[in-house]
């Protein structure tokens, strides 16, 4: 029998977690040590899954299946192609730096409202969360995918509501209140996507007779699986809507601004650089593979959803008073750009897309990160209380400036490849589409431009007068984040070598090929 990596890749932030929470209480420094060397481990476990993987191989490679629920046809089957290979490698690169950024954020504090704040749980949550969403990434299972896509709220939610974040304006009770209010509808928001989920689960169990995406996709394409039209169409809207909530996509992105807003700094990267990453995955993985005719249905009203969130949330982090509901809203703004590369039908769509949620990760984790920073120093998240900053602490003024050129997609950093890719694959198929989507890299650059300009140039503030610059912890937090961006926005081909083989896989799947170029004819 073969090694099981990637039940063992997953396994050890499962352990890990439950190692870490068991640490005496008065021991928080070995709580944080213990966590770090496993998301370590697991960053080595990660590669090895990269290393393993054969890019012009089998669709799904290092295949695990073994029945868990026979009589219902659930299997714990587990396997990866690019894609999933990539974000795995993303989500155990970044939670290392979360948890070196947050080695402070879950220390016992005095304040009534924070009173209970215990480090071990903190870090135990953070390794619970990147164990699931590893796992998602890996199950080929539907029911077992659902079960993990519903399971990682339960330390999210917690995450968000126990450990916010401490530069919050007013009393706390009133921040604690506004914690519990991001949390709760974190969990309600998610919570009714996955309860129409689980009832395509049902339903598609109930047509195909089984939950192996495997099988059910082979059965499919040699005609034994035949779904009626209404049919297939209703198991994609329930299964979208609650990747479209995850993602997340609007009118139902809401609850990511306050969730991210609330939380602190490392927790808001978990959300949108890690766990939202399974929604836009989810989408790929089982709503074309599942449903290609649905998908190709539904094209024209989600490339329409998308491009108000790309515009929509452009516009609204212009117009922020807030650092982290800025780096929301211009989130919100990117995931735009991901659904729409996954549904532009197109190869160059697709690539760009899987390649913009790993640069997305990156340059988020950078931007946010140091903004936590920065909030940690002043202790307040308003960019008005900030002005000449780069005078003070120069690394991190120009730490900051990298992550805010990434996001807008600066040329020659990662981002810029991912969305160009997008943006030429929309236009192949959507020419409307790809101008108007175009409007948001205006106004990322604007939104990006004056937040620097707010807060890191200009006549020096009384209150940042004496702010330190990046200490060696915080260093070796961005330092590599920023050397992968470049790295990756200069040579993006190791990456493009793995998600291409995936992607044209997934094209077969919605029988779609790229357009013909309109080439005018030679007089």
């Amino acid at each position: 029998m073969s090694f099981p990596l990637l039940t063992v890749t997953a396994a050890v932030p499962a352990v890990g977690a439950i190692l870490t929470a068991a640490v005496p209480a008065t021991r928080r420094t070995a709580a944080k040590w213990l966590a770090l060397l496993v998301s370590l481990v697991t960053l080595v476990l990660a590669a090895l899954v990269m290393v393993r993987f054969e890019p012009g191989g089998d669709r799904y490679q290092l295949v695990e299946s073994h029945s868990w629920i026979k009589d219902f046809g659930v299997r714990y089957e587990l396997g990866v192609d690019g894609i999933g290979v990539a974000l795995i490698a993303l989500t155990a690169l970044l939670i290392p730096f979360v948890i070196l950024a947050g080695w402070h954020d879950a220390d016992p504090l005095e304040t009534k409202s924070s009173r209970w704040r215990p480090t071990q749980g903190f870090f135990a949550l953070i390794l619970m969360v990147e164990a699931m969403v590893i796992l998602s990434f890996e199950a080929t299972d539907v029911f077992l995918f659902y079960i993990l896509f519903e399971a990682m709220l339960i330390p999210m939610y917690f995450l968000i509501g126990g450990f916010g974040d401490r530069a919050h304006a007013g009393s706390d009770e009133h921040a604690a209140a506004q914690r519990s209010y991001a949390a709760v509808k974190f969990l309600l928001y998610n919570l009714v996507g996955g309860l129409i989920m689980l009832a395509a689960v049902i339903g598609l169990y109930v047509v195909a007779g089984n939950f192996s995406l495997t099988e059910i996709a082979e059965a499919r394409a040699s005609g034994r699986l035949e779904m009626a039209t209404n049919t297939e169409r209703l198991l994609f809207l329930g299964f979208f809507f609650a990747f479209a909530v995850k993602a997340p996509l609007w009118p139902l992105h809401t609850w990511l601004p306050n969730a991210m807003g609330e939380a602190t700094a490392p927790v808001a990267v978990l959300i949108t650089a890690v766990v939202d990453k399974v929604g836009t995955f989810a989408m790929l993985r089982f709503c074309l593979g599942l449903f290609p005719e649905a998908s190709k249905w539904a094209t024209p009203v989600i490339i329409t959803l998308a491009l108000i969130s790309i515009v929509y949330g452009a516009l609204l982090a212009v117009g922020q008073r807030d650092i982290k509901r800025l780096v929301a809203y211009a989130s919100i703004s990117h995931f735009g750009f991901i659904i729409m590369g996954i549904f532009a039908m197109t190869s160059q769509g697709q690539s760009g897309a899987t390649l913009y949620m790993v640069n997305h990760g990156l340059s988020t984790a950078a931007l946010m990160l140091v903004a936590g920073f920065l909030i940690s120093r002043r202790g307040s998240r308003l960019i008005a209380d900030y002005g000449g900053v780069q005078k003070v602490a120069p690394v991190l003024a120009g730490t900051f400036l990298i992550g805010g050129l990434a996001t807008l997609s600066l040329p020659g950093l990662a981002p810029f490849v991912s969305e160009f890719l997008v943006l030429v694959g929309t236009f192949a198929r959507y020419p409307v589409a790809g101008v108007i989507a175009t409007t948001g890299i205006v106004l990322a650059a604007l939104y990006t431009l004056v937040l620097y300009q707010r807060t890191m140039t200009g006549p020096v503030k009384e209150e940042v007068r004496t702010m330190p610059d990046l200490r060696v912890r915080e260093l070796a937090v961005v330092a590599p984040l920023i050397a992968l961006l470049i790295f990756l926005g200069v040579f993006p081909k190791p990456l493009t070598d793995i998600v291409n083989p995936a992607v044209t896989h997934t094209m077969s799947d919605v029988q779609q090929k790229d357009p013909a170029p309109e080439v005018e004819a030679a007089k």
